[in-house]
């Protein structure tokens, strides 16, 4: 059992904490809000601290899990690194794609693991879609669509996730890198894109939406879209010559082929934070490799980084290679 901190006691942190692992035990919390987390961090065992070198000095801490203000990571996973800590960062992992390849750098000169948290990976119908489109079953894979909106920006009246420095691009960093994300597990590296954002009410309680086309690297084409603030929807659908498949939440996927009725496959649910958190955990005990490589977080940064140039200049822009 390893024992981590978790650095951010916001709703993500705390979720986290509540999902578990079979690997790691949450026993320190880092808060600067410490009155709004003592009764939290007391519930869960956790002894809690404003004060991130404290923890990091501590040698009983084998991992940090950082669930923090975006801006606030290149400097918190630098840090990580240079304590000897192992590093699971939430998304989006960086704001730019020069901040990515520095935390990378730092981790990997000493000689550490860095994973970014993209629970979408461990949907298992999501899990699921991947093996459809590896194994050939789709044919040959030619265009994705996804969207990914809910209503969570109507709950938040204040802080920094309304911050667009913090948060740029609308819903692109609270929901949309979900999907960009998965576009590059399925697709690989964006080549280009082009984004619009439509602002219908402005903060608090903003409304807008994010559109946007995908060229990538491999020559096939896609399309996402979020919304704020809106019921929750996800959606990825991938067209292949021979099928396409959609997953339209955690465990439903409806494969299509020609000539047959659309079949719903049966998927078992599982808890996808838990998992994403044993995936880290089974990192470090057992060096088993983490389900998101390097090059497919810097992709994906990359990808990120792109749409916000793009709403910026209301034009195509290219994807930084990685």
């Amino acid at each position: 059992m390893i024992d981590a901190a978790i650095v951010g006691l916001g709703r993500w942190g705390r979720s986290l904490v509540e999902a578990g692992s079979a690997g790691l035990r949450f026993t320190r919390a880092v808060e600067p809000d410490l009155a709004s987390a003592a009764s939290f961090a007391t519930q869960h065992g956790m002894a809690l601290t404003a004060d991130l070198d404290s923890v990091l000095a501590d040698p009983a801490i084998g991992a940090v899990l950082l669930a923090t203000p975006h801006s606030l990571h290149p400097a918190q996973v630098i840090a990580c690194a240079a304590a000897g800590k192992p590093v699971f960062c939430e998304k989006p992992l960086a704001l730019t794609l020069a901040e990515a390849r520095r935390m990378l750098a730092a981790c990997e000169a000493a000689g550490l693991p860095l994973v970014v948290g993209h629970n979408r990976r461990f949907w298992p119908a999501m899990q699921a879609l991947r093996r459809l489109v590896s194994d050939g079953t789709l044919g040959q894979v030619v265009h994705v669509e996804g969207h990914n909106s809910n209503e969570n920006a109507g709950a938040v009246r204040a802080g920094w996730r309304l911050d667009p420095a913090e948060s740029p691009a609308g819903g692109l960093t609270g929901a949309g890198l979900h999907v960009l994300d998965a576009f590059t597990s399925l697709m690989g590296p964006a080549r280009r894109v082009q984004a619009r954002l439509l602002s219908h009410k402005p903060p608090p309680g903003p409304v807008d939406t994010l559109s946007v086309l995908v060229e990538f690297a491999a020559g096939t084409s896609g399309v996402m879209a979020t919304v704020r603030d809106t019921p929750f929807y996800w959606r990825l659908h991938v067209f292949g010559t021979a099928g396409s498949a959609e997953v339209l939440g955690e465990t439903t996927l409806i494969l299509r082929r020609s000539g047959a009725a659309p079949e719903t496959l049966p998927i078992a649910p599982t808890n996808s934070l838990r998992a994403e958190l044993d995936a880290f955990a089974d990192l470090l005990a057992q060096g088993r490799p983490h389900p998101i490589p390097p090059a497919e977080m810097l992709a994906t940064v990359a990808a990120f980084e792109a749409v916000v140039a793009s709403v910026s200049a209301d034009a195509p822009v290219a994807c930084t290679p990685v």
